[in-house]
């Protein structure tokens, strides 16, 4: 999917997720987006956390205040495969995926909704600004979007290859590899800051450099600060 920005308003991307409900409608309020922002959620919506059924019942909700791209994220792959393939659907429970079963109060899958099913199968690939691109987890530096291959873009963390600048020279924003910080390596920004893992969830303004954080409990830890002024503390 390669879309055009808005002329408007803001772009921001937000990091995996897992499961967290909380953590992304508080994130959602301190963001405050208008009918102008697009909000690049990039994948991993299941899985870990307590409440993977109120995360995509949020974001199906946050489509009448934004424009929202939710990028397809490994554990989201995993549930759509999960469907039909017994064998697929042990490796998703056994992936974090029980939690995402038991939020829906059935033991199967029975219990997801069409409209769940629905958005999970209308999240797109990757998505692409006139400076920026974003994917779940990374990106072949010499092939365009269109051609990339889903294991790069869902399954492989930038800890597993080199990072080098992409052929069209755009910043590259990502999530999947969960650290402690944002990993910011001036063509290539990482924001799973954890959440899932006991750590923080993150929106990234490429922009500006503007982040929010906020626990998988939902406190806000960082609100509409410039990654830059973190680093002079």
């Amino acid at each position: 999917m390669k879309t055009k920005p808005t002329a408007n308003g803001r772009i921001i991307a937000i990091g995996d997720i897992h499961g967290h409900a909380l953590a992304l409608r508080a994130l959602t309020r301190a963001i405050q987006p208008s009918p102008d922002d697009v909000i690049v959620t990039l994948g991993d919506y299941v899985n870990r956390g307590p409440d993977s059924k109120g995360v995509i019942a949020c974001l199906i909700e946050l489509r009448d205040s934004c424009k929202l791209v939710p990028i397809l994220g490994n554990h989201d792959e995993m549930l759509l495969d999960a469907r039909n393939d017994r064998y697929a659907y042990d490796r998703f429970v056994m992936s974090g995926g029980k939690g995402t079963v038991d939020s829906y109060g059935n033991q199967k899958l029975d219990g997801i909704p069409a409209s769940h099913w629905r958005f999970l199968e209308t999240c797109v690939d990757y998505y692409e600004t006139a400076h920026s691109l974003f994917t779940h987890a990374n990106f072949c530096s010499y092939t365009p979007l269109q051609h990339q291959l889903s294991s790069v873009l869902r399954w492989t963390g930038i800890d597993e290859m080199e990072i080098c600048d992409h052929r069209s020279g755009k910043v590259a924003i990502v999530g999947h590899a969960a650290a402690n910080e944002i990993r910011d390596h001036g063509t290539c920004v990482c924001i799973d800051t954890g959440c899932g893992f006991g750590g923080v969830l993150t929106a990234y303004e490429p922009a500006t450099k503007t982040i929010w954080q906020v626990t998988e409990d939902g406190e806000v830890v960082v609100r509409n600060e410039r990654q830059s002024d973190q680093s002079d503390q």
